[in-house]
Parts: C-alpha cells; sequence; structure tokens
C-alpha cells in the first residue's frame, strides 16, 4: 500500500478542559451527578457554569445535584461528523430541558435511528395529521 492510499489514523475526540468555573460541573459527572448551578438570591437554575447568575446578577450563587430528568426540545442528526467522532455517525445532538429549567446541549444515547414508529394522528384545527411514536413493544403472551 503506498503512502498516498494509506488510511490516516483515527484521530481521537475532543476531550474538555475544565477552568475553575467548570470544575464543580465536571467532578460531579466523574461522580455519576449532573450538578447545575442556582442563584441564591432569585433562585433560578441555570446551565452552562458561571460566576454569575444570569437572571439576576447576583454572585452569591450555589452548585446543586440536578434530578437528570429531561424532555427533548430539539435535536438534529449528524451525518458529518467531528474529528474523532467519525466511527460513531450518524448521531444525534441534541438540547433536553432539564426538569430543573436549564436547557443544554447533550448527545442522545440508547436511541436507535431505526427505531419501529407506529403511526398516530393529531388534530390541527380542521386537519388531522399523522405523526409517529415509538412503537410499543409487544408482549410474548401477545
Amino acid at each position: 500500500m503506498s503512502p498516498a492510499s494509506a488510511v490516516p489514523p483515527a484521530r481521537p475526540k475532543a476531550v474538555p478542559i475544565p477552568t475553575p468555573e467548570t470544575q464543580p460541573y465536571w467532578d460531579g459527572a466523574a461522580a455519576g451527578e449532573l450538578r447545575i448551578q442556582r442563584c441564591r438570591d432569585c433562585r433560578q437554575a441555570y446551565f452552562y457554569p458561571r460566576p454569575l447568575c444570569p437572571s439576576c446578577g447576583s454572585g452569591d450563587v450555589e452548585w446543586f445535584t440536578a434530578s437528570g430528568r429531561a424532555t427533548l426540545y430539539s435535536y438534529v442528526i449528524n451525518h458529518r461528523p467531528a474529528p474523532g467522532f467519525e466511527a460513531d455517525a450518524p448521531y444525534a445532538i441534541a438540547v433536553v430541558q432539564l426538569a430543573e429549567g436549564p436547557r443544554m446541549m447533550t448527545n442522545l444515547v440508547g436511541v436507535e435511528l431505526d427505531m419501529e414508529l407506529r403511526v398516530a394522528f393529531e388534530q390541527r384545527g380542521d386537519v388531522t395529521l399523522p405523526v409517529f411514536t415509538p412503537a410499543e413493544v409487544e408482549s410474548e403472551d401477545s
């Protein structure tokens, strides 16, 4: 095989570099906890980590462990992966809204792109639209 036709070595995935402001977030992730911040003055939870509350500007903020519950807010299927993510493509890049309020960008895991779906119908004014939802798994007794 000539050097010109050689397959380039796989690049490693980018690794975040913690800063003093983000270190508690990364420490929480290492401990299996989703830690976010909350303002002690206005009680607003927020994400991404920063020293001042984005709602009221107070510097009196604290870290706490979020519940980990979220709803899918938006997503895109990425077919052109970033360097280091070639073996993962295609993959979903998502924005989830945490139960505590803030939104965060993330990846979806354990969800298959070819997941079986079933049709459902949604009424919008005078029009009924077909929409799709995950198919329910049939029990072995069926």
